[in-house]
């Protein structure tokens, strides 16, 4: 077996002190108390590999597969080991070896990779959802004839109209409105095709602020389900076409996203994972170093009046915010979020017990283990209806699927809403 991803942060793997602390902090560890699945013992099974012992391939994608790469274990470990890195990298040489299994790679490289083709079956299965029971609203249910794919999962709806569909390539301030300032937009799958609203309502806050926002058409996956995956290789296809899309942009100031695994995906992902040569590193950091999340941008860099925050929210409206793990962890992002809200008039921010806790989406981590994932988010749920608050908010699609599954299963009376989306 080749382990050339693992041997490049062999240093990371080295840095473990092997105490175990991890444990404590794991969602997965709180719920099947399952030593070797956890950090401690991923970490030691990287050094084994890279020692050159036997390994059983089953046992491996297991180990290494079960893991949200949240990052919680990292927050708090006293050697500072970036356990994800260790865990994307150990899935990569899997991926190396042995192949994705079939369905990934189906829809890695023949959908995700291919956008016009992507968007097409997205409108065939906008149209067939229809068979799909109504819960409420623009929320479906998978029902028992499903159960395969996980019987009662509430699942948004893909959108009858995506967002790329609603603009032009150029979109600008409206009349009256000085321009300050030029950036792009990079949508992410779940903003463009199922929560095209969230993207509507940055493009339009954006633009009364002053703001011209480019939407470049072109553009398309973040990547982060392929590298997290371990598919360095086409993960590599991918953000070489989303730098050169964005890089023909030239009088852009920033570009921003709503989602937050998409900039954790732009800013860190790219450069860490899938930076191989000096120049891919070279358009990699450039190209980071541009990217700002919605909320960053908005608070720390827009810095708009007072007075532009506003709600149609009723007065007395109480919210709580879930910090997505890849804002929190990844970016360093919690304060804005918050500001935003704390901004809105009329708005209450009642926060949760544990905020940053996972909500146990983790990507295709929900799909592979479908009912630990509920497990992990049932803490999450008692937090949430701890709060009372009326409305459970945060900033990335991913999280929101989640959160609204878990919400609507157990009958909860809280509405799961993106931060923008509290804005009018």
């Amino acid at each position: 077996m080749k382990l050339e991803n693992l041997t490049k942060f062999q240093d990371k793997v080295e840095q473990c002190m092997k105490c175990g602390f991890c444990m404590y902090f794991c969602p997965i560890y709180r719920e099947i108390h399952t030593e070797p699945i956890v950090a401690r013992g991923r970490n030691i099974l990287a050094m084994e590999l890279l020692e050159g012992k036997e390994f059983n391939w089953k046992h491996l994608e297991e180990r290494f597969s079960q893991c949200l790469t949240c990052n919680r274990c990292a927050q708090f470990c006293p050697a500072k080991v970036d356990v994800a890195i260790i865990t994307l990298a150990a899935r990569a040489d899997i991926v190396a070896n042995k192949g994705l299994p079939f369905a990934k790679k189906v829809v890695f490289e023949n959908l995700l990779t291919k956008r016009g083709l992507f968007g097409k079956v997205l409108k065939v299965a906008s149209k067939l959802q229809k068979l799909l029971p109504k819960t409420e609203g623009k929320i479906r249910h998978l029902p028992t004839f499903l159960s395969a794919l996980s019987k009662g999962r509430q699942i948004p709806e893909v959108a009858h109209k995506f967002l790329r569909d609603e603009y032009p390539e150029v979109i600008s301030p409206p009349l009256g409105v000085k321009t300050k300032m030029r950036i792009a937009f990079f949508a992410g799958c779940a903003t463009d095709y199922i929560f095209p609203d969230v993207g509507k309502k940055t493009i339009d806050f954006l633009t009364s602020q002053g703001v011209e926002v480019y939407f470049p058409k072109e553009q398309g996956c973040c990547g982060m389900p392929v590298f997290g995956s371990g598919d360095f290789k086409t993960a590599r296809e991918m953000a070489d076409k989303t730098v050169s899309v964005f890089e023909k942009l030239e009088d852009i100031d920033y570009i921003v996203t709503s989602c937050a695994t998409c900039s954790s995906a732009l800013k860190e992902g790219y450069t860490t994972y899938l930076a191989d040569t000096p120049e891919r590193e070279k358009r990699y950091k450039a190209f980071r170093d541009k990217v700002k999340d919605t909320t960053e941008f908005i608070v720390d860099i827009l810095k708009p009046p007072l007075e532009a925050f506003k709600t149609s929210l009723p007065k007395g409206t109480k919210v709580t915010y879930h910090d997505p793990c890849h804002h929190v962890r990844y970016q360093n992002i919690s304060a804005q979020p918050r500001a935003i809200i704390q901004s809105l008039p009329g708005v209450e921010l009642v926060e949760m017990r544990e905020p940053d806790r996972c909500c146990g989406m983790g990507g295709s981590f929900n799909i592979q283990y479908y009912e630990l994932s509920k497990k992990i988010a049932e803490q999450k749920m008692n937090d949430i209806a701890d709060t009372g608050a009326d409305i459970v908010v945060t900033a990335c699609p991913g999280c929101m699927i989640q959160l609204i599954d878990n919400t609507i299963q157990k009958g909860m009376p809280q509405k799961v809403m993106h931060v923008i989306e509290l804005m009018s």
